[in-house]
């Protein structure tokens, strides 16, 4: 299960959410013990930040309760130590798709070349069964993804200003009086001029030198 069961290690235990906001975390707790009503096997969901935080995975890259059910097969594969992922946990293999299917899961097409049956939806059944709790879920998430990305515009300073003078950053091309050019950072090249080597004059950045010609 590689990959997947790192990842589980840290989410299913005893319940701990003290560091993840406290509406989402309590939201995806009681989501997490919905599903458990269904299927006591399951263990308890230690870490949520955990999900959270993940923004790329073969097991999908956006958080939902669809997500959170995917995640489950994944626990319940673990109690019963079923190797249900190989390749570093990205290719989900008929062993998870089997208890995929218990959590009302289904995966309508082939195997996907890499990532075998990772795509899993839930059953018009499973939909109805859940409704309420996917509602709640998605409230909750859509409130953390406001609050979130007010933060983001507040606190963004631009990939020059996040680099300061280290000279990372998004690079342009500089050029001088005899034709070379280097690259450089706006923001590195602002703080003082960079003088070529072989005419004395300073670099210019390409972009402004031919809006002055």
């Amino acid at each position: 299960m590689a990959g997947n069961r790192n990842t589980l290690v840290a989410l299913l235990v005893s319940p701990d959410v003290s560091t993840t906001p406290p509406v989402l975390a309590a939201e995806l707790a009681l989501a997490w013990a919905d599903i458990q009503r269904y299927h006591p096997e399951l263990p308890n969901l230690a870490a949520p930040e955990s999900l959270i935080g993940e923004s790329s995975s073969a097991c999908g890259s956006e958080l939902s309760f669809e997500r959170l059910l995917h995640e489950a097969v994944h626990g319940i594969a673990a109690a019963r130590g079923v190797r249900d992922t190989s390749r570093a946990g990205r290719y989900h293999n008929r062993r998870f798709l089997s208890v995929a299917e218990e959590l009302g899961l289904t995966h309508a097409h082939e195997p996907h070349p890499s990532s075998g049956f990772s795509v899993v939806a839930m059953t018009p059944e499973t939909r109805r069964r859940y409704r309420a709790t996917a509602e709640r879920l998605q409230r909750a998430l859509s409130a953390h993804s406001a609050a979130t990305s007010g933060e983001t515009a507040r606190s963004f300073r631009g990939p020059a200003a996040r680099h300061g003078s280290s000279g990372g950053g998004v690079r342009v091309k500089a050029v001088c009086d005899c034709g070379r050019n280097v690259r450089v950072v706006p923001s590195v090249l602002a703080q003082a001029p960079i003088v070529c080597g072989a005419c004395g004059k300073p670099f210019r950045i390409a972009e402004a030198v031919a809006a002055a010609a």
